[in-house]
């Protein structure tokens, strides 16, 4: 059995990500334990399960949203709260029981619960329409917050004093409390009425008490509740650790003597910044990183030989743009985590290309969810091409219905030629690559995911570090000098034979990174580490 353990924390808490509807995405749910999971559960390859250790009340709609809705899974939390129920339940606030003369109004957002004329409570929903948290008020302050589980019943509760946490209960089905944490100091306290926490393991129940009715923390809960499971599983068993800083120190307690791979995604997790951690990476089974780069930068932290393979949790996939049917051509160019100085330098030279090319748009991407973040962007930009004597007007807000401000004929107005791009997700990330025509990435960190989608689109790539998703001359183009991109854009967008060349490359190259290929390599991990 492989155990996937994955790192879907809230704010480097025990919690989930889930949100409310209406609030703008703060946050990707794609990583590479999902991924692994799409991989492993579509194919069918290799039995496996998800340990979580997250509280997530809302995980069936999270698994149904990443298209692996049966996926099997255990949750530390379930085990704590003594929950049997495993499938999701439709649960209507009608149905809960409200004071009498309780009068509902229909927000756009949320439903408000007056009472004589009170705002006695707020219904939240999350992005499947279900209930997910409550907020009582009294006498106008918040009082209480219900925390609402897909399967239909109250997950936890938390009390406040002067609208301030004191404490959180978890609460049993039933609505007895079984874990209460304190806010305060982080201390934990089981009800000693129940004291016991529940295992299923191969359909077999056990019910069994915890050491103490008190814990300094929450992670020692868990660590009992997990070292209590693990127990009964195989020993042959592999586990898939996602490397976080919320759970790593206690995988390296709990998983000691057992089989592991760790996996790297991006920087979440600073394996440097942890020197106590590098003896878990040297003593990993297998150590799997997302990108060339990744793998380079952990090998980099010991002087050991390490047991080490770059996979990217991404495959491609041919899927052709639209960009060619458009009668502009959109050049997407990420900005995110960018220096000043590289950023004045790309917006003065890609501004220096504009007036060669009047069919050219700048696109400045961005998965970073800050409100007024597109506007900071723009605002940037025309500061940069004001310094240069350029057109400032070119990174002006669009205005409702391109009209002229004045009613001044649009032919007067100085056309807009920077936009911005927000996507936090991955699906509006592969929505919006479809439309461009190029991609111009001047960082020096390859951002895996929009590297494998430009090379599904088949977009040529200019790219500022060399990278294995980029090959020099074929798919794309590794440009030293900023001074340089307007030749560069001219070769790709001023003759579509050099763009019809490099979209045939980048398909060739996606070949390296399709299903079934990640799928053998994967194989060939699990064999390696699986061997007696």
């Amino acid at each position: 059995m492989l155990y996937f353990i994955p790192a879907w924390y809230q704010q480097n808490q025990w919690h989930e990500n889930e949100q409310k509807w209406y609030r703008h995405r703060m946050h990707t749910e794609f990583d590479d334990t999902v991924k692994q999971i799409q991989l492993f559960h579509r194919s069918k390859a290799y039995p496996y399960r998800i340990m979580l250790l997250s509280c997530a009340p809302n995980l069936r709609h999270f698994l149904h949203r990443q298209g692996v809705y049966h996926a099997a899974y255990w949750s530390c939390f379930d085990a704590i709260q003594e929950i049997r129920r495993r499938k999701a339940m439709i649960l209507s606030f009608h149905n809960l029981n409200w004071p009498p003369h309780t009068e509902f109004i229909y927000t756009p957002f949320v439903i408000v619960a007056m009472l004589h004329g009170i705002k006695y409570a707020q219904i939240d929903f999350g992005e499947d329409g279900n209930p997910i948290q409550i907020d009582l008020y009294e006498k106008g302050k918040l009082n209480r917050k219900n925390i609402y589980d897909d399967r239909g019943f109250i997950s936890s509760t938390i009390l406040y004093t002067d609208e301030k946490p004191v404490y959180q209960d978890y609460l049993m089905e039933n609505g007895i409390w079984k874990l209460r944490y304190f806010y305060s100091d982080g201390h934990v306290e089981i009800n000693p009425n129940c004291p016991n926490y529940l295992l299923v393991y191969e359909n077999q129940e056990q019910s069994i008490p915890f050491s103490k009715l008190s814990y300094e923390k929450m992670d020692n809960v868990i660590s009992e509740v997990l070292t209590s499971y693990l127990n009964l599983t195989d020993e042959k068993s592999l586990f898939c650790v996602a490397m976080h800083e919320r759970h790593a120190a206690l995988m390296q307690e709990v998983l000691k003597g057992r089989k592991m791979i760790l996996s790297f995604f991006e920087d979440r997790y600073d394996i440097g910044k942890h020197p106590k951690m590098l003896n878990m990476l040297e003593t990993a089974d297998y150590i799997i990183a997302d990108s060339r780069e990744n793998r380079k930068q952990i090998q980099k932290l010991t002087n050991k030989q390490l047991k080490i393979k770059d996979i990217t949790p991404f495959d491609s996939r041919v899927d052709f743009g639209i960009s060619q049917q458009l009668n502009v051509q959109k050049i997407l160019v990420p900005v995110d985590g960018m220096e000043d100085s590289v950023f004045e330098q790309l917006i003065q030279s890609l501004g220096r290309y504009l007036y060669e090319n009047e069919n050219a748009m700048i696109h400045l991407f961005t998965r970073q969810a800050d409100y007024n973040r597109k506007n900071f962007l723009l605002g940037r930009a025309r500061e940069c091409l004001k310094r240069a004597g350029m057109e400032e007007e070119w990174a002006a807000q669009e205005m409702a219905g391109n009209v002229a401000e004045n009613n001044l004929d649009a032919t007067e107005a100085v056309p807009v030629r920077f936009f911005a791009e927000q996507c936090v997700d991955e699906l509006s990330v592969s929505k919006c690559m479809r439309e461009q025509r190029v991609i111009v990435d001047m960082r020096n960190v390859a951002e895996v995911y929009l590297r494998i989608t430009a090379i599904s689109v088949g977009i040529p790539q200019i790219v500022h570090a060399e990278t294995q998703f980029v090959e020099h001359g074929r798919n794309g183009y590794v440009l030293q000098d900023i001074r340089q991109l307007p030749q560069v854009l001219e070769y790709y967008l001023g003759s579509l034979t050099n763009w019809n060349e490099a979209a045939v490359c980048a398909y060739e190259i996606g070949k390296k990174y399709t299903t079934d290929v990640l799928l053998d390599e994967w194989k060939e991990v699990i064999d390696f580490v699986g061997q007696d």
